[in-house]
């Protein structure tokens, strides 16, 4: 019959130190497990409140530098649907933001007097076809038409090496590859045949001290036994 010690995952656990000690290994082992759980469902919880990404930039000099992006969520403030914006880490209030540069983005500028403005990225495109300014500059034409006939002739003047490296260098490797197997093969014979010899004098050794243990002979005379039969073989 089936006990509920059977079914116990923890039934049989023993670590050898008693078993208070097991308890409260056990019980150390359980409590960490819960808290990682806790841990993950409590991280993504709060990833999922905290889903607006607020990049802020700041003007030095007339130019916009991003000092960092945070995290904000939404928290209503009446039953009418109003809300305010939580930025988490520096515990700042805002507006909800309307003007986004990606999905749940939204780039602000600081101010000088710290106030954080929700402002939109313009496009340079757009911007200069407003002001009638002309896509094709003469300058930059001449330039790019020289750079092309440059790069041009230097692709088509090549020289022996610069054509054909890669290939002379694959070539190189495939016959030094193909060398060295054709030398492993060719010395395959041998090192069987060295093997055999070594198993062979290795099987007469053990069948010679086999041999003297059944005759009551001492081991200490195999091992010179074991080396003139190595320096025969050599000679």
């Amino acid at each position: 019959m089936v006990s509920v010690n059977d079914i116990n995952p923890f039934g049989k656990f023993d670590i050898g130190v008693g078993a208070i000690g097991n308890a409260m290994m056990l019980f150390g082992i359980v409590a960490v497990i819960f808290a990682l759980i806790g841990w993950l469902i409590f991280w993504r919880f709060s990833k999922k409140q905290y889903r607006f990404r607020i990049p802020l930039y700041k003007s030095i000099n007339g130019t916009n530098y991003k000092q960092a992006v945070y995290v904000a969520k939404s928290i209503p403030i009446s039953m009418a649907g109003d809300s305010l914006w939580f930025v988490k880490g520096i515990k700042k209030y805002l507006a909800p933001a309307t003007k986004t540069s990606a999905p749940n983005e939204f780039p602000h500028e600081e101010r000088e007097d710290g106030e954080w403005i929700n402002f939109e990225i313009g496009s340079v495109n757009d911007a200069q076809k407003k002001a009638g300014a002309k896509f094709i500059h003469q300058d930059m034409r001449t330039q790019r038409v020289a750079t092309g006939q440059i790069l041009e002739q230097r692709l088509i003047n090549k020289g022996f090496w610069e054509k054909y490296k890669d290939m002379i260098v694959h070539l190189i490797f495939y016959i030094v590859v193909t060398l060295l197997m054709i030398v492993t093969f060719w010395q395959w014979g041998t090192i069987v045949e060295s093997i055999g010899g070594i198993l062979g004098g290795v099987e007469a050794l053990a069948k010679t001290i086999n041999e003297l243990e059944c005759v009551g002979v001492k081991q200490r005379g195999v091992i010179p036994a074991f080396i003139l039969m190595l320096f025969r073989r050599k000679k």
